[in-house]
């Protein structure tokens, strides 16, 4: 999966406000091909989890609440250096300081409800990618 794939999910927010089709929409224009997807609704168990990485952190807890608030939709996306360019196509954490044309700027409606989530490495992309599917899910997508 290394260098062309990545993991993003549409968050509750974005879900919730009808905007995942303008969203998948604007990443299949930026090339980008969806190989698996699924609509699900996070436990605290499971948002608790995928997010450990950030257990330490001061916002840990209202992020494991806002994961679990609605149904949201985990993606993986194929294209050439997929992790970069998908970090690239949805802009920054605060959809203030994204670029134009970016995902957040155009779909987020603050920091902390940003629309999107993205792997931030190769590494994780693939750990995050085997959270939701199995690699049976990807390959059978091709």
């Amino acid at each position: 999966m290394a260098g062309t794939y990545t993991l993003t999910i549409i968050k509750p927010d974005a879900f919730a406000a009808g905007k995942a089709g303008k969203i998948i929409a604007h990443l299949e224009q930026q090339g980008f091909r969806v190989r698996a997807a699924r609509v699900m609704h996070l436990s605290q168990d499971q948002a608790g989890e995928f997010y450990a990485v950030h257990r330490e952190r001061p916002f840990y807890g209202s992020l494991v609440k806002f994961m679990t608030s609605g149904p949201c939709m985990p993606m993986v996306l194929e294209k050439d250096n997929a992790v970069a360019a998908l970090r690239t196509a949805i802009g920054a954490t605060d959809p203030a300081q994204a670029d134009a044309g970016t995902v957040r700027k155009l779909y987020a409606e603050s920091k902390e409800r940003n629309a999107i989530h993205a792997s931030d490495s190769d590494e994780n992309a693939e750990r995050e990618a085997r959270f939701f599917f199995a690699e049976s899910d990807v390959i059978a997508a091709r």
